[in-house]
């Protein structure tokens, strides 16, 4: 199974100050400057380094050759892996130093990971807490827990990755088939392996950011990575209901009905903002609340929030109060009271913990929302969701962009994307070098027709790209055409794919060949047929799929372990179609394809989406076979193969009015993810 090969390194603390992900990057572009004898020196390392986003805006090549010079003497002295990485962190000390030190930086989102790591004791101790009372229960968890918020049984439990699945799965219900986790009491180096494989798809598939992390790192259960992975999973469940599809009540947060795309398009801890200040308001509290952190440290903000939300539990004094810690923990008592469970203490109020903040108002507004029951106001915000295959197109494409690594998140696609600025991220990250930087305005846009100066070279690429764009013009994005913005986002999901497909053609003996749906297609056949298995694929609307028995039939091909076949049902009746649904996109995550389909696309048996599963299914293969030392790995071997069934019946050179050929690959999951700092 792929993701196991963990790069090893001598000392221990030098290998602590790297994940794997880092390791394997540097460890590529060490041995891509060996010389024909197998050996490198301090001399080749400046041409290197300068290339590397660490590095490129801070120093030059010869002010690394400078550093480098003092620090080692000699540059043609020959040097090891270790020797390396000892340089790297040494110009890395150079750079915090021009920096005015470290900046601080959320979980896992750090341009770097190798400055000195240090986990919040109160926050793991939360952590383990919300662990304890949600997981407590679990059939096979619960003869480890309760966990002790004062050892290390937290990292220790969370090497095995079936604590991480879990809580994947009360954070967002059905993410995951508990039947694809390996769960015995010793597991072997494979089984653990694809735990954390699984873990880490499915966190991305959430919505989490997985970036600099792999495998191998949970595997030795680094605690700053594993606290890291741990709070966005926790905060994804806090927060899952601060939208208006879930809580349409949030309408009473805005005056004027034009103001609800506006708050459709907010950030979740922004929507809590705005419903905490909202109240506040309400109380007569005098100042506006714009962070988890400063804001909250005195606890006055909570004492008000509190006094507004349950006044029958109120204590006269709090407001009284000068001591913030008094007053903290005197607003912990009441919220005690409405009902929150304790997960923070008074000096985490008052040190302004942003995480725990965070999570104690998510728990309030949980408890106690406050907001109207207007059914007028509701029935408008239930009016102003999308239908359910919309919301599930913005779903996946939101998951496709966040998990490309760009500097900016989505919250919302159709919201989003409406200034053209992500777009254009994302296409650079695509097809580097296409987009004109110095023509494209970063947000916050002010001007209107700035926004239209982005959508309009985001158009224009797209044209470059061949993609399909009658009639057209960035001001559809603009005005936030969803039809319009769904079919373009199709077509460059498609070409990323084949973008990441032909990076694999090196290794063919087909380099001139292009990958087309009938190769998908045929391959998808030939791996059955060639594992003794009847099941065929005569489309990607053949509606004999919704079964799963081909998909099951497939993975199990292209890993014959990876299916445990006395867990699969007939497929006859709809629970045994969602049964199969569910257990091939976990078993699917589980090998190491990075997927964000629904069980739902493989029991309609929607077109698009199964193309995107089998070619995921296919990407993940080849790259098997080319680690493998295969010498022809890549199977275009159809050289009259008729066009594959189009999935919409029509032309891919139609208008946008007709439906667009969906390729999704992303190639940032788990263990092969790799850190923008490492990218030349």
């Amino acid at each position: 199974m792929s993701g196991y090969k963990g790069v090893l390194v001598s000392d221990q603390w030098l290998h602590s100050q790297f994940t794997q992900v880092e390791l394997r990057s540097l460890k590529s572009k060490f041995g891509s400057i060996k010389n024909q004898n197998g050996e490198v020196t301090f001399g080749d390392l400046p041409p290197l380094m300068v290339k590397l986003k660490a590095f490129c805006t801070t120093f030059t090549e010869e002010e690394i050759r400078s550093v480098l010079g003092e620090s080692y003497g000699d540059m043609s002295n020959e040097i090891d892996f270790e020797t390396f990485l000892r340089a790297y962190l040494n110009l890395q000390s150079h750079v915090t130093a021009r920096s005015d030190g470290p900046k601080d930086s959320s979980f896992l989102k750090a341009a770097t990971t190798t400055l000195l790591h240090t986990i919040s004791e109160s926050e793991k101790a939360s952590y383990v807490r919300h662990i304890n009372i949600y997981l407590g229960d679990d059939p096979f968890l619960k003869q480890f827990l309760p966990l002790d918020p004062a050892t290390n049984d937290l990292f220790d439990l969370a090497k095995d990755g079936v604590l991480l699945c879990k809580l994947i799965n009360v954070a967002v219900p059905g993410t995951i088939d508990e039947r694809a986790i390996n769960t015995k009491r010793v597991l072997n180096p494979w089984e653990r392996n694809e735990n954390h494989t699984l873990c880490l798809n499915s966190a991305t598939a959430i919505g989490c950011t997985v970036v600099n992390i792999g495998c191998q790192d949970l595997v030795e259960g680094r605690p700053h990575l594993v606290l890291g992975l741990i709070s966005q999973i926790i905060k994804i469940q806090l927060l899952a209901d601060l939208n208006l599809k879930k809580t349409p009540q949030l309408v009473e947060l805005v005056e004027d009905n034009n103001d609800v795309e506006d708050l459709m398009g907010l950030a979740p801890e922004k929507v809590l903002l705005k419903w905490m200040n909202f109240h506040l308001k309400k109380g007569g509290y005098d100042k506006t609340v714009t962070n988890f952190s400063s804001d909250l440290k005195d606890a006055k903000a909570f004492a008000f929030l509190l006094n507004v939300l349950a006044p029958e539990h109120c204590n006269p004094s709090t407001l009284d109060t000068k001591d913030p810690t008094e007053k903290a923990n005197m607003v912990l008592d009441h919220a005690e009271k409405m009902g929150c469970k304790r997960y923070l203490s008074p000096k985490d109020i008052v040190e302004g913990s942003s995480n725990l903040n965070l999570a104690f108002v998510a728990q309030i507004f949980h408890q106690r929302s406050g907001l109207s029951t207007d059914s007028r106001k509701i029935s408008f915000a239930e009016r102003m969701t999308d239908d359910a295959q919309t919301c599930r197109d913005e779903r996946c494409f939101r998951l496709w962009i966040n998990s490309l690594g760009i500097s900016s998140y989505v919250n919302n696609v159709f919201e989003d994307v409406r200034n053209g600025w992500i777009l254009l991220e994302v296409l650079d990250k695509v097809s580097p070098g296409l987009v004109n930087w110095k023509q494209a305005s970063k947000p916050p846009i002010k001007m209107p027709f700035r926004k239209v100066e982005n959508c309009n070279q985001v158009i224009r690429i797209g044209k470059q790209l061949k993609f399909s764009l009658v009639n057209v013009c960035g001001n559809d994005i603009v005005q936030g055409n969803k039809k319009l913005i769904v079919a373009f986002l199709g077509q460059l999901m498609r070409y990323h794919m084949l973008q990441l497909l032909k990076s694999l053609r090196s290794h063919s003996r087909n380099q001139g060949r292009d990958v087309t749906d009938a190769h998908i297609l045929n391959w998808a056949n030939m791996k059955v047929k060639c594992s003794g298995r009847t099941s065929q694929m005569e489309s990607f609307k053949d509606k004999s799929l919704s079964n799963g028995l081909f998909f099951l039939a497939l993975l199990s091909a292209v890993e014959p372990r990876v299916v445990n076949w006395n867990l699969v049902t007939k497929g006859e009746s709809d629970d045994e179609k969602r049964l199969n649904a569910t257990y091939i996109i976990s078993v699917a995550r589980k090998l190491g394809c990075s997927i964000f389909l629904l069980p739902e696309d493989i029991m309609e048996v929607n077109p698009k989406m199964i193309l995107s599963l089998t070619a995921s299914i296919m990407y993940w293969s080849i790259q098997q076979a080319i680690e493998d030392g295969e010498s022809s790995p890549f199977p275009l071997n159809t050289p009259d193969a008729s066009p594959a069934p189009s999935i919409s019946g029509e032309d891919d050179t139609s208008s946008l009015g007709g439906e667009i050929s969906h390729l999704t690959i992303d190639d940032a999951a788990s263990d092969t993810t790799v850190s923008s700092q490492f990218e030349d």
